[in-house]
């Protein structure tokens, strides 16, 4: 069975018309501060963007009006790419990086809400192009193609099957009978909670530039700021919770908020994945709050549970905000810090990771690994949520365990050419595979990825667009069954 390439990229004019939208909002932030400059190069870019998506969407007939499985994995490798190729032209055309391979970091770093960063004083940068890169994470958070999808119909073409390829998690449950309808909810909960997030950063003092660009951060997992020092610029208690939060708020599966519009309480708060990751979330909070009151890192308990509980936060939800040099804590909670990176937050979320519902399922297997070793005839069902997983589900996680586990040992082994130390080649690793952000000592808080040799920064992008894809999708495309037609 050939690849049908008309739909394929028919849904790619969909994805460059649609970036090139998203840049007007920037452009007028660049008029509205009187930046002329990065406003007029904006548009030089957003015009050629937007004429070659329209000429193509118009002249490219699709023979095929859905997207079948392979066809959709494909579609959603090459929209991220494609979205990150013309995301890195702002960049470019202002100066903000040295070259194409840095803008090009900054541009999947964004998209895949990863948040880590080449810049190394972002305070000198225009508003326009501040903008942008937040934006890029907020239109990335949700998943450009989750809001795709909810389009795709107009020009002909189903979308089912790129939600399965590019939706973070094991599955994404259909919350309306269309997929269509699905993707629309998840995007109005979305802003209405971006709103929200906007609203209470204003309320708490930020300027409102600030609290657009927190609110996009905090929303989207992604954690750029506006300021070399990030969130801990501000020094606000208030600001911390309510940056903790929505980022709790957006690493929840989203799903689970539909069955709150319906009514449906005791589902939402009886779910397995919900409970366990707030039980993670808080107990490696008060774990590592624990650890800096008894080591003498701060004075009292009350800072000690301040910075720990809100750093625990945004590192499971793979936010990346920072409100502490956590370079100096102790080593327990560095520790503690790496493994709530390296979990994440919940499956159908803004956030990465292996995510709450592997850990779970890997916690199920091993039981039964144990139980039939002692019942070695026992039949003995891995259950969810009361569920029976099918083998398949089974067979997938395993798969997605056995390849992170791969890909991480081998991105390590790469990384290490730096000459780097190793908490800082290991941390980075986990920073860009979990789509986290910052990790420790040089890429710490308010350090830099600009140091990396630029094959180094391409790996890296590999890596977040891997995360970001939940690995699979990617790997799929490097089998020769793949792209054998007769299969």
């Amino acid at each position: 069975m050939s690849l049908n390439f008309p739909v394929i990229i028919k849904t790619l004019s969909f994805v460059t018309i649609l970036v090139g939208v998203a840049m007007i909002p920037s452009a007028l932030v660049s008029v509205f501060y009187a930046e002329y400059d990065v406003a007029v190069l904006f548009f030089m870019i957003i015009v050629p963007v937007l004429a070659i998506g329209m000429a193509l969407s118009v002249r490219i007939r699709a023979t095929a009006s859905r997207l079948r499985i392979r066809e959709g994995y494909l579609a959603v490798a090459l929209s991220w790419l494609l979205a990150s190729l013309i995301g890195c032209l702002p960049y470019l055309a202002t100066g903000t990086t040295d070259g194409f391979i840095d803008a090009f970091f900054e541009a999947v770093s964004g998209f895949t809400t990863t948040g880590a960063s080449i810049v190394t004083n972002v305070e000198i940068l225009p508003k326009g192009i501040l903008f942008w890169r937040s934006f890029c994470q907020w239109l990335g958070g949700m998943g450009i193609l989750v809001f795709a999808i909810s389009i795709l119909p107009a020009l002909g073409i189903g979308g089912q099957n790129m939600a399965k390829a590019e939706t973070p998690g094991i599955s994404l449950s259909k919350m309306a009978p269309r997929m269509t309808d699905s993707a629309k909810i998840l995007y109005i909960i979305y802003i209405v909670f971006s709103l929200a997030a906007g609203i209470l950063f204003k309320r708490g003092g930020l300027g409102f530039f600030d609290s657009v660009i927190a609110a996009l951060g905090s929303m989207s997992s992604g954690g750029l700021s506006n300021y070399n020092e990030g969130i801990s610029h501000f020094n606000s208690g208030y600001v911390e919770f309510v940056a903790s939060f929505f980022t709790v708020l957006a690493c929840i599966n989203f799903t689970l908020y539909y069955n709150i519009i319906q009514g449906k309480w005791k589902q939402f708060f009886s779910n397995s994945e919900l409970r366990t990751f707030l039980i993670i979330l808080a107990g490696g909070g008060l774990f590592i709050a624990a650890n800096l009151w008894l080591t003498g890192s701060y004075d009292s308990i009350g800072e000690s549970l301040r910075y720990g509980l809100f750093q625990s936060t945004v590192f499971i939800t793979t936010t990346g905000h920072f409100s502490a040099n956590y370079n100096l804590w102790p080593a327990f909670s560095k520790a503690m810090l790496l493994l709530l990176m390296l979990i994440g937050a919940s499956s159908a979320s803004t956030g990465g990771g292996i995510k709450v519902i592997r850990i779970i399922a890997l916690f199920k297997l091993i039981q039964k690994g144990i139980y039939m070793r002692l019942h070695p005839s026992a039949v003995v069902p891995v259950k969810i949520q009361g569920k029976i997983i099918s083998s398949e589900t089974v067979s997938g996680i395993t798969s997605f365990l056995s390849l992170y586990a791969f890909v991480f040992v081998l991105s390590v082994l790469v990384l290490s050419l730096e000459n780097l130390d190793f908490l800082t080649t290991f941390s980075t690793v986990v920073a860009t595979l979990n789509n986290v952000g910052p990790g420790m000592e040089i890429v710490g808080p308010g350090g830099s990825f600009a140091l990396f040799s630029g094959f180094s920064k391409l790996y890296l992008c590999f890596l977040m667009l891997m995360g970001r894809l939940e690995l699979l999708t990617i790997a799929l495309l490097f089998t020769p069954s793949f792209w054998n037609p007769d299969r």
